[in-house]
């Protein structure tokens, strides 16, 4: 391993929340394209916004605003769970020296609200670091990062669609 090939990321936009928000999706760090866009999930493989639109019945929103306001039109918040970390690229089994996110603001806002973790790092992390100080459990979804390719876009959609709808479509 090369010392210069890992970079030191802190979290640089904002959480995606507001009082009318149904659940927390929580992901890792931003990826690289993420932190060039300024903006969740920018890598164009990332299956996140296909997932979440495909979930609420809707085309796929192109840019940042138009995604944020789908998605607290829909009542979901998004973050992630690391504030600031050193990783490779975008790797999320490279991070280390993590600094975990505080989500008290958030969950201040938001309310107490059904928490998921976008893929397996996320859930484990949020377990050792956040867990504790929320009470609340994470759902363990999995990644739409085009790394996890044992999971096809349809298999994806199942799966989320399952554990969301019941808090995006209740009565």
């Amino acid at each position: 391993m090369k010392e210069e090939n890992w970079e030191r990321v802190t979290h640089t936009f904002l959480p995606i929340c507001n009082r009318h928000s149904k659940v927390l999706i929580l992901g890792t760090a931003p990826s690289v394209k993420s932190r060039e866009n300024n903006f969740y999930y920018g890598h164009p493989q990332n299956r996140f916004w296909k997932v979440l639109a495909a979930t609420c019945g809707v085309q796929v929103h192109e840019t940042s605003e138009e995604k944020k306001t789908f998605l607290l039109s829909n009542g979901i918040a998004i973050y992630d769970v690391i504030e600031s970390c050193d990783i490779k690229g975008s790797s999320d089994s490279s991070i280390r020296n993590v600094v975990p996110a505080n989500l008290s603001e958030i969950l201040n806002i938001t309310g107490e609200v059904p928490i998921f973790g976008n893929g397996g790092t996320a859930f484990r992390l949020y377990q050792k670091h956040q867990q504790k100080q929320t009470g609340i459990p994470m759902v363990l979804l999995p990644s739409t990062s085009p790394a996890n390719a044992a999971w096809n876009l349809e298999r994806l959609i199942e799966v989320w669609g399952k554990e969301l709808k019941p808090y995006l479509f209740e009565g």
